[in-house]
């Protein structure tokens, strides 16, 4: 649950709060009253409780108490707290736009952008592609064991980009949990990753789990020990001297496999500040070097990983699916700097 905001107020009964939604305006966003924008933004909303909610305070702008006629400005943030905790099951439909590759009577595919979490959950229970599966599809079904999250056999990390297969029926969610459990879906990511690789192909094998120094990451454990069983094949698609751009197949579908596989190898994701990949890990030392990692770091503040591919056997003709999303914008534009850094420098 999450237990307070993450600013510091001082106002203690604000504090006491919980956050219901989460919005960062988009930078392209045209000023507009706040109670509009939200009466627009949230599910059920009318205008006039969006307004009581803003004269009691409920609605913050920037960790601050604002007015129903505050004009909205790119980037900013803005939380809606109530008294009460959201519920972990409860999934408030949200009108959020989808890019849907693929879609029939049973099963859709969608092209999930970096930034976007995957399920409701601790700190973000908007906002999330859940939340919008539920606005624009009726009854989708849910494991048994993951209530709350319908629709969903599989998930990616907020900050990796690409494809997502989502089941609209029972049948097909039962199917393809069963290619998940047996390892029959094919997934490819593409990943940017700090050095060249000595080897043009190779298999990192090594139970993966969470690290005992910080609960937030995982570690690999290649004894066993701890975690679970977890294989990640990858392949080099081009060496650029300070960094390598990897494809990587996922054999097993571990939390932050490829991240802490990565990391392991000695070899962590571009921009992965989870994994230590925020900071020059390859290079010189000197200041024009310095500069331009440090502005391909500002185009793509995230780690440098797309699930690019997936392929599966439709659950109910059988037929062989595959599903391809080409890069997002940040990595496209960080891959082409460090391709002509390498030329010219």
């Amino acid at each position: 649950m999450n237990q307070q905001p993450e600013e510091e107020f001082e106002d203690e009964e604000v504090a006491a709060l919980y956050e219901h939604y989460h919005i960062k305006v988009d930078k392209g966003q045209s000023p507009i009253r706040i109670d509009k924008f939200l009466t627009e933004k949230v599910a059920f909303a009318t205008r006039n409780k969006v307004q009581q909610a803003i004269d009691n305070s409920f609605v913050l702008v920037n960790g601050q108490s604002t007015k129903a006629n505050y004009k909205i400005k790119p980037l900013d943030e803005i939380r809606v707290m109530f008294p009460q905790e959201p519920r972990d099951t409860e999934v408030i439909p949200e009108n959020i736009p989808l890019d849907i590759v693929y879609e029939d009577t049973d099963l859709l595919v969608v092209n999930k952008p970096a930034g976007m979490v995957v399920h409701p959950a601790h700190g973000n229970w908007t906002g999330t592609l859940v939340n919008g599966l539920v606005y624009h599809f009726q009854q989708l079904p849910e494991m048994k064991g993951n209530v709350g999250r319908p629709g969903l056999v599989h998930r990616i990390d907020k900050d990796t980009s690409g494809l997502l297969v989502i089941a609209k029926k029972e049948e097909a969610m039962t199917h393809l949990a069963a290619q998940f459990y047996h390892h029959t879906i094919e997934r490819k990511y593409i990943a940017l990753v700090w050095g060249e690789m000595e080897e043009k192909s190779g298999t990192i094998t090594g139970h993966v789990g969470r690290s005992a120094k910080d609960r937030k990451i995982m570690d690999v454990f290649p004894d066993g020990s701890q975690g679970k069983h977890a294989v990640t094949h990858w392949e080099v698609i081009n060496n650029l001297r300070y960094v390598s751009l990897i494809s990587c197949q996922l054999e097993t579908g571990r939390t932050h496999q490829i991240r802490a596989h990565m990391k392991y190898l000695g070899h962590p994701l571009f921009s992965d500040a989870m994994y230590g990949g925020d900071k020059i890990r390859k290079g010189t030392q000197f200041s024009k070097y310095k500069s331009f990692v440090e502005n391909c770091f500002q185009i793509m503040p995230r780690q440098a990983l797309h699930a690019k591919s997936l392929g599966f056997k439709h659950p109910r003709t059988g037929e062989n699916m595959y599903f391809e999303a080409p890069l997002p914008e940040d990595f496209s534009a960080v891959l082409a700097k460090w391709e002509h850094y390498v030329q010219y420098e």
